[in-house]
């Protein structure tokens, strides 16, 4: 938690449950990254939270942005941002949204099948397109394997078929899944990467563009490797694979940006066991998986929490949300202990919720209203 973020809630107390954003640090982990990888333009994964503060501010400091729909491009535009900062990231898009963020200036374009780069030569004719391939996911929290991107040779034969289709063949991207925590992942990737660029070099094909996607990752229970650790391995591989001909180098940092900019401030709604002599407490908070902390599914995002009572004795808890629905429970094997003094009315903090929550929250389940969100 910053200390503009626990100033704001000292002073304010904002009703919850609510997320306090500091923008500061947002343009902090923004120019870190630009100081560990130099060589590399930065493209805002805007669904990592699309708050018009946060784009705001990343305009001023000469972001580019990766959008995931027609909707996050026009967000992009209306906070400023020229068209040609913009890359259409989505491999899966209506023909309509091509042709209307076209008709914007939009110039760049994923794809990962025949029949999106079919779609994109009808709708942007001339554009410049990069073709997601598959990538392992190991050692990502939240993997994103499978539903996006396509086989080596496949994306070879797409490539070549862009061309001929009179779209600007300019690159290929990869994602090595979010909240990755191995270096190692983006160094097998780029391996990957270099073969193809050969293969479609050979088949006439020039291409002049990588995107290394997103994934970096924040601190939550656990130490994660620091964004140099990361810059490191990959300009090494890089180099290793593409000597001094590197070519344009992307990466779409999302969660790193403006996760541990944002605390989302809960209630304890009710604390009970299911046996009277049940060692394991039910912690029942105002906000759960409906509310936003989607990311809890499977215990992949494991939240930090602080509480007016941390420091004292401590037992096992589930964590849970407060609609009535089984599935909204958080946290039940992952070995989370809260203070045995924390009780209904307690405010708790669920640190470094910048990311994937207030857009994931429903609009209303169980009446429940989306969290509010404050940008400081």
């Amino acid at each position: 938690m910053t200390p503009k973020v626990a100033q704001f809630l000292h002073d304010v107390a904002p009703a919850t449950p609510c997320l306090i954003l500091d923008l500061d640090r947002v343009e902090t982990n923004f120019r870190r990254l630009q100081a560990a990888m130099p060589l590399a333009r930065i493209y805002y994964a805007v669904k990592a939270n699309p708050a018009a503060p946060i784009l705001d501010r990343l305009v001023g400091l000469g972001s580019f942005f990766d959008a995931a729909s027609l909707e996050e491009v026009e967000a992009c535009l209306a906070a400023g941002a020229r068209p040609g900062a913009i890359s259409f990231g989505n491999t899966v898009k209506k023909e309509r949204a091509i042709a209307a963020a076209y008709a914007q200036g939009v110039r760049m374009f994923a794809f990962d099948s025949e029949a999106e780069l079919r779609k994109l030569a009808r709708a942007a004719p001339g554009a410049r397109v990069y073709c997601r391939i598959l990538v392992p996911n190991e050692g990502a929290e939240w993997p994103l394997s499978r539903k996006f991107g396509c086989e080596v040779e496949m994306a070879k034969e797409l490539m070549v078929m862009a061309g001929e289709l009179g779209l600007d063949p300019f690159g290929i991207s990869f994602h090595v899944g979010s909240q990755q925590t191995r270096t190692v992942a983006y160094e097998a990737a780029i391996a990957r990467v270099a073969m193809l660029f050969t293969d479609l070099a050979e088949a006439g094909v020039k291409l002049r563009m990588v995107n290394l996607g997103g994934g970096y990752p924040v601190r939550y229970r656990q130490e994660v490797p620091e964004i140099d650790d990361f810059a490191h391995a990959i300009m090494g591989a890089m180099a290793q694979h593409f000597g001094n001909a590197l070519p344009e180098i992307v990466v779409e940092p999302g969660r790193f940006i403006v996760g541990d900019a944002g605390v989302v401030s809960a209630e304890v709604v009710l604390v009970s066991r299911k046996a009277k002599d049940d060692p394991v407490r039910w912690v029942y908070l105002d906000i759960g998986r409906f509310g936003g902390l989607a990311e809890t599914e499977g215990e992949a995002i494991k939240y930090a929490f602080a509480t007016p009572h941390d420091g004292g004795a401590e037992g096992p808890v589930t964590i849970a949300g407060p609609t009535c629905d089984s599935t909204d429970t958080l946290y039940e094997k992952a070995n989370y202990r809260l203070p045995l003094a924390l009780e209904s009315g307690d405010r708790v903090a669920l640190l470094s919720t910048g990311a994937y929550v207030t857009t994931y929250a429903s609009q209303a389940f169980n009446g429940f209203r989306p969290l509010a969100e404050h940008y400081v």
